[in-house]
């Protein structure tokens, strides 16, 4: 069963600026997570951690539209079921907030993985591979981090971060053959 089709050398244009969009987002939106929500969720802080996986989807299915990776289906469906887990996280507070959030870290970086892989042909993908599996690490630490005296969601903000920068590497690496 193939998970992923092979993009067409157009789709390297949308996924580099798409690749680029989500690094803006990513930094502008931990710059608000870690300003506003770090030791609890507010009404503003709600918005951040519902919207983060909403974007995904939006993301996720300009990608699918161009790539047509038929594993971005899932991501679709995973980022949906974590925006609505999230939503109804946040009225339990931050440690439920970090294990709907480590979960779907867990499950969308396995998500990645596999596109990634599949998409190795096009280049830039190296930074999309190490994204997943650290993505996998985190979302794990992040469940864990739940059960901590004080748990924050200033690890999550670093997490956005990070992949935001993976995004950028990727753009600025994306139709390069060889990586």
């Amino acid at each position: 069963m193939t998970i992923v089709d092979s993009p067409a050398a157009g789709s390297a244009v949308v996924l580099r600026r798409l690749y680029f969009v989500r690094f803006a987002f990513a930094l502008v939106w931990a710059a608000l997570l870690f300003l506003t929500s770090k030791s609890h969720v507010g009404p503003v802080g709600v918005v951040l951690v519902v919207g983060y996986p909403l974007f995904d989807v939006a993301a996720a299915v300009v990608d699918a539209r161009s790539t047509r990776a038929a594993g971005l289906y899932v991501n679709i469906a995973i980022s949906l079921l974590a925006g609505i887990g999230l939503a109804i996280a946040s009225a339990s507070g931050v440690p439920a907030v970090l294990r709907v959030w480590g979960a779907w870290a867990v499950v969308a970086g396995l998500v990645q993985l596999v596109v990634a892989v599949g998409r190795r042909r096009m280049g830039g993908q190296w930074p999309m591979i190490l994204s997943g599996g650290i993505s996998v690490l985190a979302g794990a630490n992040f469940v864990i981090g739940a059960a901590a005296p004080e748990p924050s969601l200033a690890n999550v903000a670093g997490y956005a971060v990070l992949g935001g920068i993976f995004f950028l590497v990727s753009a600025l690496r994306l139709g390069r053959t060889g990586d």
